[in-house]
């Protein structure tokens, strides 16, 4: 791994102001168990890393708004997210995603702001915040600016962020009366990067479906929104032959990327079946918020 300079602001925006738009040179660090991998392997030279462990305590809260919002800084952990009470009340299925998600060691360390800010297509939080209609505030020199989260991933750790921005928070909105879940298809071991992640936050109203919202990750460079799955869906009561009809109607609407976890081929089939699955997951035990 080259030689770096490590600096330390004290508030995200030092920390900001200290990026360069115009070069990847100097790189913003969170939890640092993604870059670290990438520097040792070569892949990242950054002759400076930002890191943001001294910024505002904040950044490591969870609040429960009075509203039913529930807002995590940028800095809390996988691990904080996985024992929280506020999430469990509020967004229970972020919860549940989080025991799956890598190992504990990693938990234990990475952040919510960095793992977003990777966009690495085969993260589990994406596509289940993407379903949740969830966002970011992130903070530049320009001020703070909302980006939902299905708009902030542009592709293979690709983001809409500004050389110069940082994840100051994410926002997930009242889920009260809402179903969610988030189903991962790993090859190897259950907390393995996925082959398949799909995501489900819908609403019933007299047992129909109602304001579906659902979304794939790991078969696409991108968490990507089912809208195909989400018209069969619409109005109708879920049952056998409506979640099949989904999952073929999903499957045509995406065009699926094959990777050491499986050939697109493989990953399109496994959609027609975990479509269904995430519904029935998201009714069975997603109680409503």
């Amino acid at each position: 791994m080259s030689p770096f300079e490590l600096l330390t602001p004290a508030t995200l925006r030092e920390a900001a102001a200290l990026l360069d738009p115009d070069t990847p040179d100097i790189r913003p660090m969170g939890g640092g168990t993604a870059l670290m991998l990438m520097m040792k392997a070569g892949v990242l030279r950054p002759r400076a890393l930002v890191s943001l462990r001294a910024t505002e305590p904040h950044l490591r809260d969870i609040v429960l708004r009075p509203n039913g919002e529930l807002a995590i800084g940028a800095l809390v952990t996988m691990s904080q997210l996985e024992h929280s009470d506020a999430v469990r009340r509020a967004a229970p299925a972020i919860g549940r995603c989080m025991t799956r998600l890598s190992n504990v060691r990693v938990r234990n360390v990475a952040t919510v702001g960095g793992n977003l800010a990777h966009a690495d297509p085969h993260m589990d939080l994406p596509p289940l915040l993407s379903a949740l209609d969830a966002y970011v505030v992130a903070v530049g020199p320009s001020g703070e600016r909302r980006i939902q989260v299905d708009a902030l991933i542009k592709g293979y750790y690709e983001t809409r962020l500004a050389g110069n921005e940082l994840i100051a928070s994410l926002v997930v909105p009242p889920q009260a009366g809402r179903h969610s879940a988030y189903v991962k298809v790993t090859t190897r071991s259950a907390d393995d990067w996925p082959a398949l992640g799909v995501a489900a936050s819908l609403s019933m109203e007299r047992n129909a479906v109602r304001n579906c919202r659902l979304f794939v990750g790991a078969a696409t460079d991108r968490p990507t929104r089912l809208l195909a799955a989400e018209a069969v869906l619409a109005g109708q009561i879920p049952d056998a032959a409506l979640l099949r009809r989904a999952g073929e109607a999903a499957a045509e609407g995406v065009e699926f990327l094959g990777d050491a976890q499986g050939s697109g081929a493989y990953k399109k089939e496994l959609l027609k079946v975990y479509l269904g699955r995430v519904i029935t997951t998201a009714l069975a035990d997603g109680s409503a918020a």
